[in-house]
């Protein structure tokens, strides 16, 4: 058994002292306060150092993924919205892959024949993640990515699947102990049972179609409200004639493409799909003066996105549709547009019921003034 366990002694000693030090650990003073972000930095760099001076390749591989995956996602965190989300999908996704693709191959070291091709790899990967996280911010980007990483095998954290994954191959490695095989295969069953109530919670409340928390997310949320807070409700201009126009699908894209926005709002605010083409921003905490700047600057970042979109009359045949080039145009742009309403709690409305119905009503007369406005 202590022969079996002797591998992994190391690794679970250093898990079990992080665990504790988390949970019992005194907090850091104000003068280190950095180090909760500048620590992974200070180690990953001096033992990526040490990977090359000792020309250890799979080490190597295995540090350089793990420094850029926190580099990446230390930059968008703070961010939020859907480019924090890619990021972090990817990163669970690609380390794992990164790490077992350096197993596969036979230790050659560092510097070695063959070195470029990783160097591509790594090149090439931090291209994708980037292209990825900008989704929805150029015509260049689109809107793909946000379908790809709103697919239900990457709408959850993937990172239970590889957590179950090792968890198994500990336990085939020590097949022959009774006691650590059993006790492996639980912890990849736990894990897995773990995930399913996050991807069942997730359903509850998250809005399927934009990722963003949904209306039910919204009523627990307007429930904990304090004393102050501001209410927006947001509604896509003429999104009857997108869809009546140009289908359903299109339709779809448009409240991606709203949704990706507002999912971005800063000044602690929260965007939330409240039905429909509706959307509510939230800010807790926070009164009128400082939540108007923040909403026009998401209306102009909805209205400055010009969404391309494939003409009707363009052929569906590839084939067919090269011979048409250098005709009429193959695509269209659509300017898209929101009208915005915002009310916050006051002496005429003290709950958030009726906040949310009074910026319901500052929707209303914005679209009465022409759309594309905010209106409080």
């Amino acid at each position: 058994m202590l022969n079996a366990l002797h591998p992994i002694a190391v690794p679970a000693a250093i898990l079990i002292a992080t665990a504790l030090a988390m949970l019992v650990g005194p907090a850091l003073p104000p003068s280190l306060i950095g180090l909760r972000t500048l620590g992974p930095f200070l180690l990953l760099i001096p033992a990526l150092g040490l990977a090359a001076f000792f020309n250890r390749g799979r080490a190597f591989i295995a540090l350089a993924s793990l420094l850029a995956a926190y580099t990446g996602h230390s930059i968008v965190s703070d961010g939020g919205g859907f480019a924090a989300r890619a990021v972090f999908t990817s990163l669970a996704i690609l380390v794992p892959l990164n790490i077992l693709a350096a197993l596969v191959f036979q230790e050659r070291g560092v510097r070695q024949h063959h070195n470029y091709r990783w160097i591509m790899l790594g090149v090439a990967q931090l291209l994708l993640v980037a292209w990825a996280a900008y989704a929805g911010r150029s015509n260049l980007s689109g809107t793909a990515w946000q379908d790809i990483f709103n697919h239900w095998l990457l709408r959850s954290p993937p990172t239970p699947l590889p957590g179950a994954l090792v968890a198994f191959f500990i336990a085939c490695e020590w097949s022959e102990s009774v006691r650590v095989f059993s006790a492996f295969f639980s912890a990849a069953g736990a894990i897995l049972l773990v995930s399913l109530l996050q991807e069942s919670h997730r359903l509850a409340f998250n809005d399927e179609l934009t990722g963003l928390p949904g209306r039910r997310a919204l009523e627990e949320r307007m429930r904990a409200l304090g004393p102050v807070f501001v209410m927006a409700m947001v509604d896509v201009d003429h999104f009857k004639k997108f869809n009546d126009t140009h289908g359903h699908n299109i339709g779809d894209q448009v409240l991606k493409l709203v949704a990706a926005r507002l999912a971005e709002v800063g000044g602690d605010g929260t965007a939330y799909r409240y039905g429909g083409e509706e959307f509510c921003v939230l800010f807790p905490g926070k009164n009128l003066d400082h939540a108007l700047p923040h909403l026009e600057k998401l209306r102009q970042r909805v209205e400055s996105y010009a969404m391309a979109v494939r003409s009707s009359e363009r052929p569906r045949d590839v084939a067919e549709g090269k011979k048409h080039r250098g005709g009429q145009p193959t695509q269209q742009m659509l300017s898209v547009t929101v009208s915005m309403g915002v009310a916050e709690r006051g002496a005429d409305h003290e709950t958030p019921a009726l906040v949310l119905k009074a910026a319901d009503e500052a929707l209303y007369r914005a679209k009465q003034a022409g759309r594309n406005r905010v209106s409080r």
